[in-house]
Formats: C-alpha cells, sequence, structure tokens
C-alpha cells in the first residue's frame, strides 16, 4: 500500500489520484506520521459497502438462529407470499 503525506497530497493531489485510477492501490495519508485517512476508489468504496451490507445481513441471520427465531419452510413461504402479493 502506498503512503503519503498530507503535504503531498495537497501539492500533488491530481497525480496522486491518477496513480490511484490507475493501479486501484488504496493511498494511506498521514498527518504528523500517524495514520490518518485511506484513498480509495469510488468503484471499490462502493463495492466494500455492498459487501459489509450483505455480512451485515449475514450476521443478523446468524444472530436471529442463536436466538431461535426461526421459521419452518412452510411459514417462510407463507411469509414470503404475503410480503410478494
Amino acid at each position: 500500500m502506498k503512503t503519503e503525506l498530507v503535504t503531498t497530497l495537497k501539492r500533488q493531489a491530481t497525480k496522486i489520484l491518477a496513480e490511484l485510477h490507475e493501479t486501484k492501490e488504496p493511498v494511506l495519508i498521514t498527518e504528523h506520521g500517524r495514520p490518518s485517512a485511506y484513498l480509495v476508489d469510488a468503484d471499490d468504496y462502493e463495492m466494500m459497502q455492498r459487501r459489509m451490507k450483505i455480512m451485515e445481513g449475514i450476521a443478523r441471520g446468524e444472530k436471529a438462529i442463536a436466538e431461535g427465531r426461526v421459521y419452518s419452510h412452510e411459514q417462510a413461504m407463507e411469509k414470503l407470499s404475503k410480503w410478494l402479493n
């Protein structure tokens, strides 16, 4: 992963963005020698957000199973048919 100072980002934003779009490699931005932010390609960020939503849904499902909040196949089909109609 590439690392850039925030001052370099200020001076060379166009160049850094061009490299980011070309390589798709995130850039770690540092301030005062400490990590401050990550610069990522917009398409990659949106893909990560979609993946997070899927993972959150899976986690909710696993929690429901652990808590015993489950439906039989017939109950699920009935609920789905009501929801779809």
